[in-house]
């Protein structure tokens, strides 16, 4: 942690980030007003009046919370039904030169649910498994979608928050529209030309094979003429050796999927290695520009809230209190990597290179922490280098991010009405401590206000100890492949073991997408199981804090008075910080004791899992 070039990168990302959050903010702040203008007009205004008329949309008729949550559901429920179609049809659909066949059923559902709720949880290889038209009409397209549903919910949360005693938080499909035509789509176009002048590619070549220069040989298992497994008289598989000499080079349409992945927090990458891969992350300077702009509309949206509810100081507080969680993150992470494992120092590793197990050598030990700590602060859930391979600290790290909610900027629209939640709970815990009624920016803190906030953290809870707990004492991994004996799917035993399975139950209900990947999660129970358990942390979470923001939007404003209790400053993000530390990750405690805090202690006595 000496490295000067490290320290100053992260001044230049938390500079960079503060200084593009007002004018991404004021440039939201007209996509999301119906009758605003923005430079983008002459071109998309006609296009976007075609869609209200093609889809017998009415732009001026405003919906109520039930009204703009069904609109969600709806469009959703239809999206995700018809990604499941594209991708169990695939093997009869154009733009498929490697002839990749159609996807099984238990896939199929996991990957629909995990593109519709802006997971991107991947349980299988991008580039052995999706064709060019799977990612580019499937899930490309999903990535839009769930980005700017994720953004119109946030910003109808803000609207309840803003207005008085209406009944209305705007309209979802207008919503819906304009955050695709006027931010999302401009944005990608030339955050994909980035890309691609770094060297990402983007074509529909079919894949390349290149002649290793360094031949290897390998045992696979033996098969018959019709390409079965074959299995000697005991049952045990029959292994070969097989001679490797060449690498297929995966091609594509990369960097438009890309830029939305990153920009719209969705995390799925076009190769199993994600951001990792010399294609999906060339350069050290696209590897900044992507972990900017995982940031960027969360960031802005911060400045948003303060512009919508004409008290900016509170925008800004909002944005202090989720930069000291994102540093903290950072701090941690980067020393707990950066001190190494000392088993491997004892075995003659010097304790000075840290632990660069897993990790691109590209970007090194700051860079991989910098990333793991944004992907997982946001629901983005791309990754530029292996989690599993973390020390157990510095896996706590992401799992404690995600634990909290991913409201340090969050996902697109996610981390503010995340945030919201926790804003609301520390007013209520502030006027109990002071015999006030509570209250926030003018409006009062009733029952229904903190019963929908604490379902939304019970429902956190629930999903994930509760799916952990099961899947922890069942069987639901591939069978043994000598043995054929069903396993928990683990790769590790012990506390680490654990750490995979609670990891994989927290990023799908945190709808995060990034895993430990220890985990042999392509199996119908896990598929099924982590498919309903984003379903739980995307809509299950929505619902109530919709609630939440129609009971904002009938409340009355009252002047502020002397016993008001201020939502600016310092003291605010650092209660605000509190409530989130003490109510937000105090639930997962006991689980963390037992995964990554035990490991840690039985690493230091010499023990690895």
């Amino acid at each position: 942690m000496n490295n000067l070039n490290s320290w100053m990168q992260l001044a230049l990302f938390v500079g960079v980030l503060l200084l593009i959050t007002k004018p991404l903010g004021l440039f939201l702040m007209r996509v999301l007003d119906a009758r605003g203008r923005t430079f983008l007009d002459p071109v998309l205004r006609p296009l976007e009046r075609l869609t209200y008329k093609i889809c017998g949309i009415d732009p001026a008729r405003e919906h109520n919370w039930k009204q703009y949550t069904a609109a969600m559901l709806i469009f959703s429920l239809v999206a995700m039904v018809t990604t499941y179609a594209l991708l169990r049809l695939q093997a009869a659909l154009p733009l498929n030169p490697q002839k990749l066949p159609a996807w099984p059923e238990h896939l199929a559902f996991n990957t629909a649910a995990s593109f519709m709720t802006n997971t991107n949880w991947q349980s299988y290889s991008p580039e052995a498994t999706a064709s060019y038209f799977t990612n580019m009409v499937a899930l490309a397209a999903h990535n839009f979608f769930s980005a700017a549903i994720g953004i119109a919910i946030a910003a109808a949360v803000v609207r309840g928050v803003a207005r008085q005693t209406m009944s209305t938080i705007g309209n979802f499909w207008v919503d819906l529209v304009r955050l695709t035509y006027y931010l999302l789509l401009p944005v990608c176009v030339v955050f994909a030309l980035f890309l691609i002048s770094q060297g990402m590619i983007q074509n529909f070549k079919p894949y390349d094979t290149a002649s290793l220069t360094e031949p290897y040989t390998t045992q696979v298992q033996k098969t018959d003429d019709k390409g079965n497994p074959v299995n000697d008289a005991a049952g045990k598989p029959v292994m070969i050796d097989q001679k490797v000499d060449t690498q297929t080079i995966a091609e594509g349409p990369m960097a438009s999927q890309v830029a939305i992945k990153m920009l719209g927090t969705n995390g799925g990458g076009f190769t199993n290695a994600n951001a990792a891969h010399p294609f999906e992350n060339p350069t050290p300077l696209s590897n900044f520009i992507q972990m900017l702009s995982i940031f960027a509309i969360g960031s802005a949206l911060t400045y948003y809230l303060g512009r919508m509810v004409k008290h900016q100081r509170h925008g800004w507080a909002v944005w202090a209190a989720m930069t000291f969680l994102f540093l903290a993150g950072v701090f941690v992470l980067w020393r707990a990597e950066a001190a190494g494992n000392p088993i491997m120092t004892q075995l003659g590793v010097d304790p000075a290179d840290g632990n660069m197990e897993g990790k691109e050598v590209r970007f090194g030990i700051f860079n991989s922490a910098l990333f793991t700590t944004i992907t997982t602060d946001a629901s983005c859930g791309a990754v530029n280098c292996m989690h599993d391979s973390l020390t157990p600290l510095g896996g706590l790290v992401p799992l404690f991010n995600i634990h909290l909610g991913e409201i340090v900027f969050g996902g697109v629209g996610s981390g503010l009405y995340g945030m919201f939640v926790f804003i609301v709970l520390t007013v209520f815990i502030c006027g109990l401590m002071v015999g006030r009624t509570p209250e926030y920016l003018g409006k009062k803190i009733e029952p229904y206000d903190v019963k929908m906030a604490s379902l939304v953290i019970l429902i956190l809870a629930w999903d994930i100890l509760g799916f952990s707990a099961w899947a922890s004492v069942s069987n639901w991994g591939p069978p043994d492949p000598v043995t054929h004996a069903v396993t928990n799917g683990t790769n590790n035993n012990g506390p680490h073991g654990f750490s995979e399975i609670l990891y994989a139950f927290s990023s799908t209900t945190g709808n995060n997408g990034s895993a430990f990947a220890g985990l042999s999660a392509n199996t119908p129970w896990y598929n099924t199981t982590l498919a309903v358990s984003m379903l739980i942390g995307r809509i299950a979470m929505i619902i109530p804090i919709m609630a939440m923001a129609g009971a904002f939007a009938r409340k009355k404003i009252v002047a502020e008075s002397v016993g008001t209790f201020p939502v600016t400053g310092p003291l605010f993000a650092t209660l605000l910080v509190g409530v989130i530390l003490l109510v937000g990750a105090l639930n997962f405690f006991p689980a963390l004791a037992l995964g990554p805090i035990l490991e840690h202690f039985l690493m230091l006595t010499g023990k690895l899992f």
